[in-house]
């Protein structure tokens, strides 16, 4: 499985529809994942950059509405990401942000990820 590279204009525009809702909550972060991007809000991943798309994990009647705008598979074709979906390109950054701020008021609904013990 080959591993698209993310520019580092990829990565700052991951970090910017991210920003709002970094700034708002201090349980929300940014982190590298791979060579990509990944968003966190209590140690579970909502946001995640797999160059060059940006996906979202959401609710199950928010997924079905992102699928019916036109969202897709997210992750590698061979083995896409269970439960999550691409934003369609065609989205705005406003839009964009606004899908990140639904996936992380779900994801934040979860219990915190408990860190793996070494």
């Amino acid at each position: 499985m080959e591993m698209p590279k993310a520019t580092d204009e990829m990565k700052q525009h991951f970090r910017d529809l991210a920003e709002p809702l970094v700034l708002a909550n201090p349980e929300v972060v940014v982190k590298p994942m791979f060579g990509q991007l990944g968003a966190f809000v209590n140690g579970n991943m909502f946001a995640g950059l797999f160059a060059p798309t940006y996906g979202v994990k959401l609710a199950p009647e928010d997924a079905a509405e992102l699928a019916a705008a036109g969202g897709g598979p997210f992750g590698p074709a061979e083995r896409p990401m269970s439960g999550w979906l691409t934003l369609p390109e065609s989205f705005s950054d406003e839009e964009m942000s606004a899908w990140f701020a639904r996936a992380a008021a779900y994801i934040g609904t979860l219990p915190p990820k408990t860190p793996r013990k070494k």
